[in-house]
């Protein structure tokens, strides 16, 4: 790369006949000009410089930026609880999210920042701009269960990391999908911290004791806002560590209660909440009805999953830039890493 200066000669010195510029990588010497002589001179040097690639020059620059995520869907209650705790953060918003073809188009101020909702018909163009102006961006996904494989599908073609915090879907599909692309991802039922760590526990004593509760039998009710179509992807996960622990339950047995009404009266929800939490009930009886034992964990609010979500995004960045050999992680091991804020 040629460099050309031009430098008013009086600047060169008085006393010296030759004025010597010097860099790291060479050593030019150059005449000092009379008086009567032009003014200004040129200096001229050649740069062994590469050019930077324009690849080079992305990443060099997505090192000086805080973490970008981009949040599936702006639109929702819980994307956009995930979008405050990341500025909380201090992470970079990416002003974009998917949504629903109704909404493609609109543009949604959450935290002070304007984000783009983008419709199925664009989400892949819009993506693939993305990746190239953020090229160590993270997706936390908190969408719709029949959306969960369509846009892992895409993340994993488009090659963008990802939390996924929604539940439903076809789970075996994903993984599959998530697996066979070799991708970075943090898959998990439950974002809330506390709640995780009651999960583990869980499947630890399943894990430890295998058929401790054989011949017992379980009710489980769970209460959530009426917008959650599906049952619990945390209550599925108890439940599961129940089996192991050798009791029999269906997942078509959990009591979903979605009316507002019977939530304020038989389950307890504060009206305030209404909107926005996760009651769990877990009830276990022997067979002859003398012993029995509850598990409870109630949440309120949105803020402890978009926390936890925030968590996993930055740990997944710190498994991306070691190069880590596990792709897929979830909630128990960011617990286990101590990535909790």
């Amino acid at each position: 790369m040629a460099l050309v200066l031009e430098v008013p000669v009086n600047l060169l010195g008085r006393q010296q006949n030759r004025v010597s510029f010097s860099s790291s990588r060479r050593q030019a010497t150059y005449t000092r000009f009379s008086r009567k002589q032009k003014r200004l001179v040129s200096i001229s040097a050649t740069l062994n410089t590469s050019i930077q690639s324009i690849d080079e020059m992305r990443l060099a620059r997505a090192k000086d930026v805080a973490l970008p995520i981009m949040v599936n869907s702006c639109m929702g209650k819980m994307g956009q609880a995930v979008i405050e705790a990341g500025i909380s953060a201090g992470l970079h918003i990416v002003p974009a999210s998917f949504g629903i073809q109704n909404d493609a188009g609109k543009t949604i101020q959450v935290g002070g920042k304007d984000i783009q909702v983008h419709g199925p018909s664009d989400r892949e163009t819009a993506l693939a701009s993305l990746v190239e102006e953020y090229p160590n961006m993270i997706v936390v996904d908190f969408t719709v269960p029949n959306a969960v494989n369509d846009n892992a599908e895409l993340y994993c073609k488009s090659g963008v990391p990802f939390v996924m915090g929604t539940t439903g879907g076809d789970r075996d599909l994903l993984y599959k999908t998530v697996e066979d692309a070799k991708l970075y991802a943090v898959i998990s039922p439950q974002m809330g911290k506390q709640v995780v760590a009651f999960l583990a526990a869980m499947e630890i004593m399943s894990k430890q004791f295998p058929g401790a509760f054989s011949g017992y039998t379980l009710q489980v009710m769970e209460s959530h806002q009426a917008t959650k179509l599906d049952a619990s992807g945390t209550a599925k996960a108890v439940i599961s560590c129940f089996q192991k622990l050798g009791v029999s339950f269906d997942l078509d047995q959990i009591q979903l209660i979605r009316d507002p009404r019977q939530q304020i009266e038989m389950v307890g929800v504060p009206e305030e909440h209404l909107n926005g939490h996760a009651f769990h009930m877990y009830n276990l009886t022997s067979p002859d009805g003398t012993v029995s034992f509850e598990f409870q964990h109630n949440v309120c609010g949105r803020s402890i999953y978009a926390e936890g979500a925030i968590d996993a995004a930055l740990f997944l960045a710190k498994k991306i830039q070691s190069k880590a050999d596990k792709k897929i992680y979830d909630m128990i091991d960011v617990l286990r890493e101590g990535s909790m804020r």
